[in-house]
């Protein structure tokens, strides 16, 4: 199956639209309108790209678009690439599962974990939607991204919410395990999504040695030879770099939503100025409504105490 993406201007888009029969019921958020045409998928977003899915996808996008389009490199030709060193594999020609995590050095706010597959025939679609490293990217952008790439990357997202999150501290679990056994769930997740033979690596954005991780899920690592730990995974593989993107936004909604409920601007970080809004909300709601949006254990918790007892 080809999958292409253009970026069209608003007219485009306009004359496009009234050429299709189009859907506009239960759309993924981010996602303007879809249509099938001649046995392809088209999916419109807010964003302006549009994306054709299926066998023809070239076909159609020259008939529709009246333009050409370089088809995406097959899986069986992707793998034929070599690594650009001996000692380094070059994931974006392989189809792989990448995981990464946010939230972990936040004080406010969950700890969330995504696995995304992502085939080497995708890869192209991912580089021209402009999926990078999401330390790059602005929280407008992620949110940009994530809402199209859940449309059509298998994926599973797990969110620790602060009070669960607490819990697990209180129980003597170090960070590092809660986000291997996250990370372990949401690949096992993901592996039920897929052919597990079309995967050629799963690559997670390393935090612990593979030894420690192995040591800290719960239950068996699956395809344990196909499994690869990277430093800067993003940078590395587009499948990670997705599951990145997926996660912080799956962060940032749920922190826009604290900001909501609290009418107060909840920081992301662990800054003193983060100690300070961590004192706000003391003075307002109290120190357990505090904890129950926040990682307790940090030691913002005990400079937000200060901050408050000091003007007393």
């Amino acid at each position: 199956m080809s999958n292409i993406v253009k970026k069209l201007n608003p007219s485009e888009i306009e004359q496009l639209l009234q050429r299709l029969q189009l859907d506009t019921e239960n759309l993924p958020t981010g996602m303007r309108a879809r249509a099938k045409y001649e046995g392809v998928t088209i999916s419109i977003y807010h964003s302006q790209k549009v994306m054709f899915q299926g066998k023809n996808a070239e076909a159609v996008c020259f008939k529709l678009l009246g333009e050409s389009i370089v088809a995406s490199e097959t899986t069986k030709e992707a793998k034929k690439k070599k690594a650009t060193s001996t000692n380094t594999i070059a994931y974006n020609t392989h189809s792989c599962i990448g995981s990464d995590e946010a939230g972990s050095g936040d004080y406010f706010g969950p700890l969330t974990v995504c696995a995304s597959y992502v085939s080497a025939q995708h890869i192209p679609v991912l580089k021209e939607l402009g999926v990078d490293d999401s330390k790059r990217l602005t929280d407008k952008k992620i949110v940009e991204l994530a809402e199209q790439l859940v449309t059509f990357l298998p994926h599973s997202l797990l969110v620790l919410d602060n009070p669960k999150y607490n819990e697990r501290k209180q129980l003597g679990w170090s960070q590092v395990k809660m986000k291997a056994v996250l990370h372990n769930v949401c690949i096992k997740n993901v592996l039920k999504k897929v052919d597990v033979n079309a995967v050629d690596y799963i690559v997670i954005d390393q935090f612990a040695k593979r030894e420690v991780y192995e040591h800290y899920v719960l239950g068996e690592v699956p395809e344990r030879q196909k499994t690869k730990y990277e430093t800067k995974g993003e940078s590395k593989s587009l499948a990670i770099a997705a599951a990145s993107i997926i996660s912080r936004y799956a962060f940032v909604k749920h922190m826009d939503q604290l900001s909501k409920r609290y009418r107060m601007e909840i920081l992301k970080g662990a800054s003193h100025k983060v100690d300070v809004t961590a004192a706000k909300v003391i003075e307002k709601y109290g120190v357990e409504v505090l904890d129950g949006i926040s990682k307790s254990h940090f030691s913002n918790r005990n400079k937000a105490l200060a901050l408050v007892n000091s003007k007393r």
